[in-house]
């Protein structure tokens, strides 16, 4: 079993899947995951909202989630 750096927890029934099955579905979850969380999907589905503008540069949000929390008055809105 690879080690994804990530913890996930997986319900399953254990008479349904066997070890094979259970890695292979590990190995889906982790391309699905993968393939969502990096900066350009996060940046194309949150646009950032501050006092006086709204805006969805992928630079300008990407330097507002550098910090451990947003500066005051600024909020990042989903899209969805």
């Amino acid at each position: 079993m690879k080690n994804y750096n990530r913890d996930l927890l997986l319900l399953y029934k254990e008479e349904v899947y066997n070890d094979d099955l259970l890695q292979k579905e590990v190995e889906c979850l982790h391309e699905i995951l993968m393939r969502v969380e990096r900066d350009d999907v996060f940046c194309r589905t949150h646009e950032l909202v501050t006092r006086t503008q709204v805006t969805q540069k992928e630079k300008a949000i990407l330097k507002a989630i550098a910090w451990h929390e947003l500066k005051p008055f600024y909020f990042l809105i989903s899209k969805n």
